[in-house]
């Protein structure tokens, strides 16, 4: 047994010692034994090694070392005002649910009228008192078998956001939840639990983001599940800036169906580790699926994006890009795949992964992967990992600029490849000038 699987084993014991905690609270009866299941699937896998194929390149051995204590509701004080005032989307008109350590803020959150019978609200607040809804979809898309983080939180999540678009309704304005970490003690952690169900012909916009007010090493374990109905359009775009010494693992997973469009978009600033796994099912025919994403690392930063796309039906599209800024000794991860059912004639799906290395002390591992069963079918992947073309910072200078300004426009335009992609116009200009602003503040990103 190696030391990794030594640490991994010995963590999983504490934690699950805290379930009775989270199992005597207030809840409906059907959830206990969803709960239960979910602290089983985790007590069976443990934390994930070295060893897992899955998991080769990241050790989360730093996170099963931490004191595992969950977070606590508080008062809000001026620390979570200032920082909300001076969060990225702060510009952003629409509904906000403002979370902190997990739990919905009323005082931080601004919650308008919508029309039409959407629900925007907290998902314990649902669980209240109309739990019937939420019963059908808690964790149906999000599998807990092979993601013990998912089966962490499905055991033991706090709260987050519902969200609930009708038939054939359209949300104008993007909806904004932003959780905020206010630990204060090393292993903290902050479990919250998204759904969002958008049914037939419906359309919104959600933006997702993680913010700090401190800096210790606390643990944020989230999870997203996403159902898109029959021609649906749906927009997901989630924001980690967590603390410097933070940790943050997220699961998004979603099953979407026929001609729905969904774009899913991850920007990763934040934290000393972070992944994202996504997964989605493409279940019904002639839909189209984005998965956009941008990492920017330094120091000894890592980031690690895994997804899983599985075609299920036929004539669906999924495209998928992530490009990554790497400096210092910081690494990037990605992970892709592919899945082709037998059934799924006519997909066309591409893969590609792009890693913008600063420093000749950062790394990047990429895998891209495609498991095709069909035989009509058109699917590409491709990665790269290099630094600043000299010929492009060449042919710049020879149009006037010094050098400097050159590799700063190289740079700034292989992250607009990404930003460009999303379609909501507002959290596209603030996501913008966030990476801009600090391209910009790093000495080593801008090329100076």
């Amino acid at each position: 047994m190696t030391m990794t699987q030594k640490i991994s084993s010995n963590a999983v014991e504490p934690i699950v010692k805290q379930f009775g905690a989270v199992e005597a609270a207030a809840q409906p009866k059907w959830l206990v034994p969803v709960r239960k299941a979910g602290l089983a699937s985790f007590a069976d896998q443990g934390f994930p090694t070295l060893s897992d194929e899955d998991w080769r390149f990241t050790n989360v051995a730093p996170i099963a070392q931490l004191p595992f204590q969950l977070a606590r509701e508080i008062a809000v004080n001026g620390a979570e005002t200032k920082l909300l005032d001076e969060a990225v989307f702060t510009k952003l008109s629409g509904n906000r649910l403002v979370f902190v350590n997990g739990f919905f803020s009323a005082k931080l959150s601004t919650l308008k009228s919508v029309p039409g019978g959407v629900r925007i609200e907290s998902l314990a607040a649902t669980l209240a008192k109309d739990s019937a809804l939420i019963e059908k979809h808690l964790g149906q898309y999000a599998r807990t078998n092979g993601n013990a983080f998912a089966a962490m939180n499905q055991a033991f999540f706090s709260d987050g956001a519902f969200i609930f678009v009708p038939h054939g309704v359209e949300v104008a304005e993007p909806v904004q939840l932003i959780y905020i970490s206010s630990a204060k003690q090393n292993g903290e952690t902050i479990l919250p639990r998204n759904l969002i169900i958008a049914e037939a012909n419906s359309k919104i916009s959600v933006v997702e983001s993680y913010i700090s007010t401190g800096n210790v090493a606390y643990f944020t374990n989230a999870v997203t599940e996403i159902l898109a109905g029959e021609n649906a359009s749906v927009e997901h775009i989630k924001l980690q800036d967590e603390a410097a010494d933070a940790f943050h693992i997220a699961t998004i997973a979603g099953e979407f169906g026929r001609t729905s469009n969904v774009s899913v978009h991850s920007f990763a600033l934040g934290a000393k580790l972070s992944r994202t796994n996504i997964r989605t099912k493409l279940a019904g025919e002639g839909l189209e699926c984005v998965l956009n994403g941008l990492y920017l690392t330094r120091n000894e930063q890592l980031a690690d994006h895994h997804m899983i796309v599985e075609h299920a039906q036929p004539h669906c599209a999924s495209h998928e890009y992530f490009n990554g800024i790497l400096d210092d000794k910081s690494k990037g991860v990605f992970h892709g795949r592919i899945y082709v059912h037998p059934i799924a004639q006519k997909t066309d799906a591409k893969q590609t992964n792009k890693n913008l290395l600063l420093s000749d002390d950062a790394t990047a591992d990429t895998k891209p992967q495609l498991e095709i069963y069909a035989d009509d079918v058109k699917c590409t992947h491709g990665a790269t990992i290099g630094q600043l073309n000299d010929e492009s910072v060449f042919y710049l200078r020879s149009r006037g600029l010094d050098t400097e300004t050159a590799k700063r426009m190289l740079i700034h335009a292989f992250a607009g490849e990404i930003i460009e992609r999303i379609k909501c116009e507002p959290a596209r200009v603030e996501i913008d000038k966030l990476v801009w602003d600090r391209l910009e503040a790093n000495h080593h990103l801008a090329g100076k």
